[in-house]
């Protein structure tokens, strides 16, 4: 029989510390450092692909989404190996090693002076790079799923049946530390990107900010095995999700097998699988396939949610991050998330649904999870509109066809007239004219487009100096350099941060101008050194800014209610889908449930990438209501499937199969019409209370 139990040993009592297993402690640190490691790393993904790889908004956007949906694919197969094969403890200890290796991979494809042979901060053989990553994220992808689902299941095994207070307690402290590692790995990773490193060109840290993810990794993994000699560890005992596969492909296979219709139909297409297995396991098996129908719809959901870390995090980076005493890197705005979490789960509990309660509103579960969807489709809505305020201040550049040619009058004191395309300007002393136009220039105008706008996405500024002088001069700002700037010539740009930044102006003499300039988010300025500058003490008087590019002025701030409405909806939609899916699912099949829903992580994730490739939007504002339109329908369908969804009991289900009379009862397994009836006789639906089950603490995970 498929259901016949297997003899398991006594667990050996292990050491404890007020009447809880030392190993334990262990396992939560070792889980802190990994998703430390994990949210660092991704924290900073997508502007790593964007700002070092080189890669379009739309690109990058695909592969962080591939990225992601591959780390929610692996545990399923993480699973399969450690209860059929290796166990949780050796599956771990070899995943981990995978894991760190990719993290160390993607750290050293970062360093830009491997292939920097011009040392010009640029690497030379971008495609080495690209591999180097990708390679590494495969790694990563491949060890950070297959530990999903173990870490949390072996910390369970260490306790002895009579500790269910303890173990309920550690639960709560392991995703406590899941959170606290994502809180304080997406505050400092950006800080650490935000920092400049190189041997022969400084530029943005990546390698530092992909390298202590995978220092933290490296700690996980030396934890881990440390507390080795004090685990329990059970023996692989069979994979249940591969019963329950096998199951369904013999009943799919053993109904094809019988379509003609000379054989007589059964009550559910499920019940063809009784040759083979017996009707406790179909009857469990019907449960759970009860569950996933509904989770069809899940996938939009997850679409939206884990564009918090792409598309979001590319908003932030054309906004003002300057909250005063802090100054907030784009990357950083996503730790808003964990921060209301460990906020709005209690409120939640403790205020929100005993509130609801009271005023005798029936707020079930399936209710709770389309409000859910609803939230997060007015968070994309919101996206949108900041998006729209955003794109009002965004430069306008030349399109394919045209050039941008830019005048600047440098005379001291005289107009001059310019004549451009037969339109004839006038300009005063220092003023600036700008124009499109059809030229052979339009090479050249596309190149101060594109270093202008990286500057500008970036959050940083771009400048340059134009010098009008009698000489040759030399600027430097910090620990970057504008070279040689001859007379009548340009200077290269230069990436430079906010704040009151001090420009040194030397020649050949050894005088030196110190010319200071304020400078927000994303702005770009051509600095004139006109040719009546003179050094001395009032030096940098004369040094005249002219702005290409107006900063940044719509503020980070105003991302924050996106991310509220975002975080509340992931509150009422993942932990109550966790509580339902548990409530619902027979207890030998709760992590076929949890299969289910990591899959529908997944999907959602290759919705991005398929609407990131396949949308024709050239507007990003569109492409947020496009996500918030699909995820209202998708609402719309999830509350018509709700209302017609009829709780069930599993204990009641499968203590019905206990009875060895029960002949027609385990024939039938109360699946008539998917009906339970409760004591008083009245249906269950969606519309009745659910059965409360166990409500996961977290939802990162």
């Amino acid at each position: 029989s498929a259901e016949k139990g297997e003899f398991e040993k006594p667990k050996k009592k292990s050491a404890s510390i007020f009447g809880y297993p030392i190993s334990i402690f262990f396992i939560v640190v070792n889980e802190f450092c990994e998703r430390f490691s994990y949210y660092g790393m991704r924290a900073v993904l997508v502007l790593y692909f964007k700002y070092f790889l080189g890669w379009d908004d739309d690109f990058a956007t695909t592969i962080y989404h591939t990225f992601a949906a591959l780390c929610y694919l692996t545990p399923i197969l993480g699973a399969i190996v450690a209860d059929s094969w290796l166990g949780k403890f050796k599956t771990i200890i070899y995943l981990s090693i995978v894991y760190a290796a990719g993290q160390v991979i993607l750290a050293v494809s970062a360093i830009h002076d491997i292939t920097d042979t011009d040392r010009d901060g640029t690497p030379d053989n971008m495609t080495f790079h690209i591999s180097l990553s990708m390679v590494g994220l495969l790694l990563i992808a491949l060890g950070t799923g297959g530990i999903k689902p173990c870490v949390a299941a072996f910390g369970g095994d260490q306790f002895q049946d009579h500790q269910e207070k303890q173990r309920g307690t550690f639960f709560s402290i392991f995703y406590l530390s899941i959170n606290a590692g994502s809180l304080l790995s997406t505050i400092i990773t950006p800080v650490l990107r935000a920092q400049e490193c190189g041997i022969h060109k400084q530029r943005e840290c990546y390698p530092l900010a992909f390298g202590v993810p995978a220092a933290l990794m490296v700690v996980a993994l030396i934890v881990f095995i440390v507390g080795s000699g004090m685990y329990t560890k059970t023996a692989p005992q069979g994979n249940i999700m591969v019963k329950f596969c096998r199951c369904v492909g013999f009943a799919i296979k053993n109904r094809f097998r019988h379509r003609s219709s000379a054989y007589p139909k059964r009550e559910h297409w499920m019940d063809w699988a009784e040759e083979k297995y017996d009707k406790l396991l179909i009857a469990q098996v019907k449960m759970v396939l009860k569950v996933l129908f509904l989770y069809i719809p899940l996938p939009m959901f997850w679409a939206l949610f884990d564009q918090q870390g792409s598309r979001w995090t590319l908003q932030a980076t054309t906004m003002n991050g300057d909250f005063g005493l802090l100054t907030i890197q784009p990357d950083q705005m996503q730790t808003i998330n964990p921060i209301l979490i460990l906020v709005l789960v209690p409120i939640m509990d403790s205020l929100i649904y005993p509130l609801i309660a009271k005023c005798n509103l029936n707020f079930t579960a399936l209710k709770r999870m389309t409000v859910g969807m609803f939230l997060a489709a007015l968070a994309f809505v919101c996206a949108g509109l900041i998006q729209l305020q955003i794109d009002e201040t965004l430069p306008k550049f030349p399109s394919g066809a045209e050039a941008q040619v830019k005048f600047i009058n440098m005379i001291e004191g005289e107009a001059i007239s310019v004549n451009a395309g037969g339109h004839v300007y006038e300009l005063k002393p220092f003023d600036v004219r700008e124009t499109h136009t059809d030229t052979h220039a339009q090479v050249c105008a596309r190149g101060f487009e594109k270093d202008n706008l990286a500057f500008f996405c970036k959050g940083a500024n771009s400048i340059r100096f134009l010098n009008g002088w009698t000489s040759k001069l030399n600027v430097t700002v910090g620990e970057s350099s504008f070279g040689d700037i001859v007379a009548n010539n340009m200077s290269v740009y230069v990436s430079v941060g906010q704040g009151e930044p001090q420009f040194k102006i030397m020649d050949a003499s050894g005088n030196e101008c110190v010319f200071t300039q304020s400078l927000g988010f994303g702005s770009s300025y051509t600095n004139v050194i006109p040719p009546t500058f003179a050094f001395g003490e009032n030096c940098a008087a004369s040094i005249r800014p002219i702005m290409d590019i107006s900063p940044n002025s719509v503020h980070m701030a105003l991302q924050i209610p996106q991310y509220f409405l975002m975080t509340a909806g992931e509150v009422v939609f993942s932990v109550t889908g966790l509580e339902f899916a548990y409530s619902q699912a027979p207890s030998n099949m709760k992590s076929v449930l949890q299969a289910g829903w990591l899959l529908t992580v997944a999907f959602g994730n290759i919705i991005v990438l398929i609407v990131a490739e396949a949308a024709t939007l050239e507007e990003q504002w569109a492409e947020y209501i496009l996500f918030a339109s699909l995820l209202v329908v998708v609402c719309v369908i999830f509350s018509v499937m709700a209302y017609f969804y009829t709780y069930i009991d599993p204990m009641k289900i499968e203590a019905q199969f206990a009875h060895p009379d029960s002949d027609e009862l385990k024939r039938k397994g109360s699946f008539d019409k998917n009906k339970v009836h409760d004591p008083h006789g009245k249906q269950r639906k969606d519309s009745d209370s659910s059965r409360e089950g166990d409500r996961a603490a977290e939802t990162k995970m």
